[in-house]
């Protein structure tokens, strides 16, 4: 592998090395606030939020081990450390990448299976079920990082020279192009495939419980709290799906077409856009959650100010709220399995 000086103009290098060390500081910051606040509360969390957790460290890892080294690269104008390094990194990408996607796939399908037991509040994940799926998701991950170092597949520096990731345009035989497809298949197409249906039948299953239900006002509210909680599943989804879809489409290209034909900034673009998907995910439990924007108001008043932290005590944001086909329509409550830390938007059960 030929490593050679970045492919962009020396301005432009210490611009993304300071676009990067922005997106370092604010991932590294949002995502230890999300696990910071989840240890304070880690008596009270339910099973299904170690995912979310889980989530958390996938990102945090990603920032910690890749950024750096990226950032000096741009800032020296060239990759450093030569073959041993783009290896190392390229692996770090895939395996947090698949980890992260692996992730949110299995979320969605464990609220989708919650969801179809709206009725039945015995029926609850449990944390050996929920650590053995983190386990899994962390070996799945780690044995497609290890697939290119291996032999199928390859690491490689990117076309604009100051990043390494799967070397798309160096897929030249015949194992190298079912690589493509099997990654293609199982990490990109397939997931994406399963969350959106998994969401989609979650919001199908709260229309027909609100529209069954014999008592819409007493419900409305837990209603109101599930599709609070849908939003933000799937906006977290869609935005890294999103958020790597630019990055997967300039991939393909180069993987079918080559990649001597893009200019280095286009390939560049895409690239940088993808590493912001570890910086989101804590913007939108501070938007969207009530709960996790008051607990990271009380740490940063310990932090910077006078003031008592302390957990909230209502009850869970996680708390599904189930309706019954009957004359009086009562209400139980069910885990439901979420990407939010904080559970407490939820009233508390009767």
């Amino acid at each position: 592998m030929n490593i050679s000086r970045s492919k962009l103009s020396p301005e432009l290098d210490i611009g993304v090395g300071c676009y990067l060390l922005v997106v370092a500081v604010l991932s590294i910051v949002g995502n230890l606030l999300v696990l910071v606040i989840a240890f304070k509360r880690s008596s009270r969390m339910k099973p299904p939020e170690l995912l979310s957790v889980n989530l958390a460290v996938t990102d945090l890892g990603a920032a910690i081990t890749m950024y750096p080294l990226a950032v000096a690269s741009a800032w020296n104008h060239r990759w450093l450390g030569g073959e041993s390094t783009c290896t190392y990194y390229g692996m770090m990408g895939f395996f947090f990448g698949v980890a992260s996607i692996m992730n949110l796939t299995v979320l969605a399908t464990v609220r989708f299976v919650v969801s179809l037991n709206m009725q039945s509040p015995k029926d609850r994940i449990s944390w050996v079920m929920v650590k053995v799926l983190c386990m899994w998701i962390w070996v799945y991950g780690l044995l497609w990082a290890l697939f290119p170092i291996l032999g199928w597949g390859r690491y490689g520096l990117e076309p604009f020279g100051l990043s390494c990731s799967l070397a798309w345009g160096q897929l030249n035989n015949e194992g190298d192009f079912t690589f493509l497809i099997s990654l293609s298949s199982f990490n990109l197409i397939g997931p994406c495939v399963v969350i959106i249906c998994c969401y989609f039948g979650i919001a199908i299953k709260l229309y027909l419980t609100y529209k069954h239900s014999l008592n819409r006002n007493r419900v409305g509210k837990a209603i109101r709290l599930h599709r609070r909680l849908l939003r933000i599943a799937v906006l977290i989804s869609v935005g890294f799906m999103c958020s790597w879809t630019p990055y997967a489409a300039v991939s393909m290209w180069s993987a079918l077409k080559g990649s001597d034909g893009i200019p280095p900034v286009v390939t560049l673009l895409p690239c940088l856009f993808a590493k912001t998907s570890t910086v989101y995910n804590p913007l939108i439990y501070y938007i969207f959650s009530q709960n996790f924007n008051r607990e990271v108001k009380q740490l940063a008043t310990v932090c910077f100010g006078p003031g008592l932290c302390h957990a909230s005590n209502s009850i869970n944001d996680n708390s599904l709220y189930t309706i019954s086909a009957n004359t009086k329509a009562k209400a139980a409550t069910m885990s439901l399995p979420m990407k939010e830390i904080t559970q407490n938007e939820g009233e508390r059960e009767g």
